[in-house]
C-alpha cells in the first residue's frame, strides 16, 4: 500500500548509493513510463552528469544530479531503488541508470506517473505543480493555520497536495479514524482540540509507515481491516461503513467517528 512513506524509504535508501555517482548509460525498458521526455532524449541529458543526494516532498522523490534532475512521484507500484551490479532485476523493471558503480533502477507494474525530467528549480516547481507543506514535517500552528483557510470537507482538504502534501487515500482513512473525526466534516467546523488530534494522528501515522516502508495493515490499524469482507473498527468492534468521498473509496467507524 505504497504511499509517501515509500518516497521517504527511497529517498533514504538512494541517500546511501548514488551521490557522487556517474552516469554511464540509460536504458529505458518501458517508454510508458516517461512523461516528458523520449527514452533517446533522456540519456542524451542523463549520461555524463553525477547523482547528488535525492530529496523528498510530498509524494515526490526528487534526484537532481550536476545537470538536470530526475523527478519520480510515488503513485502506487513504483519502486526506485539502487542496486549492485550483480543484483537480480525486480519484476516490472522500467528503467535501469547504470552508473560508475551500481544503478539506479525503476520498477513500477501500474505505471500512474512515471518519470519526468526537470532542468532546473523553476522546472521542477512546474513538473510538481502547487504543493503544499510536507505532511510528515508540518508543525502544529502550521498545521492550524493551513485548516483555517480551508471550508471544504476534511478529507479532500487532506488530501488535496496544494494544501498538504503527500497524504494519500489511506493515509487520510487512517488518519481521521484515529483522530476520531468523520472524514466528511467541514474543515471550519473542526474545534481546536479536533485539529491537534488530527494532526497527532498524522504525525504518528507517518512515521509508523515511514519505519515499516509502506502504510501497514496493522491489526490495530483501519488499514489492516478495511479490505476484510466484513470489516469491523479495531478499537470499538462496530462494523465500518464505505462510501465515496469525491471520487475515492472511504471506509470509517460510525460509532467512534460521529
Amino acid at each position: 500500500m505504497p504511499e509517501l512513506p515509500d518516497v521517504e524509504g527511497f529517498r533514504r535508501e538512494l541517500a546511501n548509493g548514488l551521490p557522487r555517482r556517474r552516469i554511464q548509460r540509460v536504458e529505458v525498458h518501458d517508454p510508458g513510463v516517461l512523461r516528458n521526455t523520449s527514452a533517446a532524449a533522456l540519456g542524451q541529458r542523463l549520461i555524463g552528469h553525477r547523482f547528488r543526494t535525492p530529496r523528498r516532498h510530498g509524494k515526490w522523490l526528487i534526484l537532481p544530479t550536476d545537470g538536470p534532475a530526475l523527478l519520480i512521484h510515488s503513485g502506487m507500484t513504483g519502486h526506485p531503488y539502487f542496486a549492485a551490479d550483480s543484483a537480480e532485476p525486480e519484476k516490472y523493471e522500467r528503467l535501469v541508470v547504470s552508473l560508475d558503480k551500481g544503478a539506479l533502477r525503476y520498477s513500477d507494474l501500474r505505471k500512474l506517473r512515471g518519470l519526468w525530467l526537470a532542468e532546473g528549480d523553476d522546472d521542477i516547481a512546474d513538473v510538481m505543480g502547487p504543493q503544499g507543506p510536507d505532511a510528515l514535517s508540518i508543525g502544529l500552528r502550521e498545521f492550524r493555520e493551513v485548516l483555517a483557510a480551508r471550508h471544504g470537507r476534511l478529507k479532500p482538504t487532506l488530501m488535496d497536495q496544494a494544501v498538504i502534501a503527500g497524504l494519500g487515500n489511506l493515509l487520510t482513512d487512517e488518519i481521521c479514524w484515529r483522530a476520531r473525526v468523520l472524514p466528511t466534516r467541514p474543515v471550519g467546523d473542526l474545534a481546536d482540540e479536533e485539529v491537534k488530534r488530527l494532526h497527532s494522528a498524522m504525525i504518528q501515522a507517518l512515521r509508523t509507515s515511514v519505519r515499516h516502508g509502506r502504510v501497514p495493515g496493522l491489526p490495530s490499524w483501519l488499514t489492516g481491516v478495511r479490505d476484510e469482507p466484513d470489516p469491523s473498527c479495531p478499537r470499538c468492534r462496530t462494523r465500518l461503513r464505505y462510501g465515496r468521498i469525491n471520487g475515492r473509496m472511504s471506509v470509517w467507524c460510525p460509532h467512534c467517528q460521529h
